[in-house]
């Protein structure tokens, strides 16, 4: 039950038209003016009464108003655009100085001193009362998830003070592919640097239209929150390496993704002990592959690489512009590697 409401306040609509705002083709900017949309974001962060909240890229405030009237005790606001400074700073006083103001980067914006010390839990604990909330402009939120999971990883950023909860909205292309099962369609890498770390649920979905101006796809919204053990115990870059060679021939055996992470000379001797030792089947298709197999896999790439550490230091696509290079020819990645 809601226990505290704002004051009586110009609509997002009228805070648009009052401070000339528009949103910004080249920063991936939309509007969300539906108030009963962005109350439910905020319901599927959970309880937020007395919490510490950092909102991401709060624009007009729309999903501000709503963590506001959860009677939260703080909320952070980090923005880069200076347009949308004046209309939160009226939102901080109408809420008697429970806005704090951040114009900044969320990228670059330390976030291992956003909060008091005393919200520290251990990472066995629940988790701490400090969320993350946050429409991504497109632009920059497949940058901001992969920071964010390594950072969780390392417990360092906005996982100092514990296994910090995060929802934020994507693309709904995205959104699928953090929680796409094995063998699903969307299934990705995207779904294995997500899903070894995280709880994610795909909460919803936001039509286009409810956004202005509308984008062209759709929006989803996700609830992330960290695991007390990952399903992988390795370190983050190379779960990343071996994840992101399996998917960088997405089409093909999964053999040949996992070749690619051996120097040519070594590939066919090494791409047989890995698989061996991971017990994966040579055949399979990146999407086919399970937790268990990719933990398997960084296991066996993991003791691979104690033998001869050099191999961790290989770069398949550093090998193939230097080829290329050599050869006077434009250098160009497979057409199948897959982006986030």
């Amino acid at each position: 039950m809601t226990l505290y409401r704002l004051p009586p306040l110009p609509t997002i609509r009228e805070i648009i038209k009052l401070y000339n705002l528009r949103a910004e083709k080249q920063l991936s900017q939309n509007f969300l003016l539906d108030l009963k949309l962005t109350d439910k974001i905020v319901r599927k962060a959970g309880n937020l009464k007395n919490a510490y909240v950092c909102e991401v890229g709060p624009g007009p405030g729309g999903i501000t108003r709503a963590i506001l009237n959860t009677g939260v005790e703080e909320l952070l606001v980090v923005e880069k655009d200076t347009r949308f400074i004046p209309g939160l700073k009226m939102l901080n006083e109408a809420s008697l100085g429970k806005v704090r103001i951040v114009h900044g980067d969320i990228l670059t914006y330390r976030m291992d001193r956003a909060f008091p010390n005393h919200l520290k839990k251990a990472w066995e604990d629940d988790p701490p009362n400090v969320h993350i909330i946050g429409n991504l402009p497109f632009n920059v939120s497949t940058p901001l998830i992969i920071k964010w999971l390594e950072e969780m990883a390392n417990r360092t950023g906005p996982f100092t003070y514990g296994r910090t909860p995060m929802t934020l909205t994507f693309q709904c292309e995205v959104a699928q592919r953090m929680t796409a099962p094995t063998g699903g369609k969307q299934r990705s890498r995207l779904s294995i640097m997500t899903q070894y770390l995280c709880q994610v649920k795909h909460c919803f979905s936001i039509p286009g239209r409810a956004f202005v101006p509308k984008p062209e796809v759709d929006v989803g919204v996700v609830h992330f929150t960290p695991l007390i053990k990952p399903k992988i115990d390795q370190p983050f870059k190379l779960i990343e390496k071996v994840v992101q060679s399996v998917f960088q021939l997405r089409r093909k055996y999964c053999y040949r993704g996992v070749s690619l992470l051996f120097p040519e000379e070594q590939r066919t001797q090494l791409t047989e002990q890995i698989l061996t030792l991971a017990n994966v089947e040579p055949t399979l298709r990146p999407s086919e592959l399970s937790m268990k197999h990719f933990q398997g896999l960084c296991n066996a790439y993991r003791e691979l690489c104690d033998r001869d550490p050099s191999l961790f230091s290989y770069n398949f696509r550093e090998e193939l512009r230097q080829k290329k290079k050599m050869k006077g020819q434009d250098i160009q990645i497979n057409e199948e590697s897959e982006t986030l």
